[in-house]
């Protein structure tokens, strides 16, 4: 909440609105922006938040839309990423591959793991919780044996995120989401 409320209270000193200005007065853009850096409570929880943001919501389902910026926090537009990070000691990887190289999601996390001795390569199968096999047989000898173990990555409860930078210029990233 206290990046929040210097959030607010920079983009007023930017914008040079006076001592009384309110956050409703605020462009659609900072209002934005200041109900999607609002973190305890979510801006779910923000009554003056939810017709701004259902505003956004809606307005995304239309051809030709456009984020609204609040250009006096100097954010620009945020990012998304719907995967939160694989574990440690884990890489990303991919469930699908098409044609021509192409790669579907980044939505596996895959340890490599030396399990046995075995001299040939083959697809071992899938288990109940949807973890893939594969053994890969490499080595000089052809002896030593990598199992790669695929699990789904996590996705994130909050997949969209803002930069905002603080009275320093340092970046404090916000995550929230647009589920209604």
């Amino acid at each position: 909440m206290r990046h929040l409320l210097y959030a607010a209270a920079g983009l007023t000193a930017v914008a040079f609105l006076p001592a009384t200005a309110k956050a409703q007065d605020a462009s659609w853009g900072c209002q934005v922006l200041l109900c999607a850096a609002s973190q305890n409570p979510a801006w779910h929880g923000v009554p003056y938040c939810v017709p701004p943001m259902k505003k956004l919501i809606s307005a995304m389902s239309r051809p030709g839309f456009s984020w609204p910026i609040c250009h006096e926090a100097s954010s620009g537009k945020p990012g998304r990423e719907i995967y939160e990070e694989c574990p440690q000691g884990t890489k990303v990887g991919y469930s699908e591959r098409g044609r021509d190289g192409f790669r579907g999601e980044p939505d596996q996390c895959v340890k490599t793991v030396n399990v046995c001795k075995e001299r040939r390569s083959r697809k071992t199968g899938s288990d109940d919780n949807g973890i893939i096999s594969y053994r890969r047989y490499s080595g000089r000898d052809g002896e030593s044996c990598i199992q790669e173990v695929s699990t789904p990555r996590p996705r994130r409860a909050d997949p969209w995120f803002f930069d905002i930078p603080d009275d320093k210029g340092m970046k404090q990233r916000h995550w929230f989401n647009l589920n209604m």
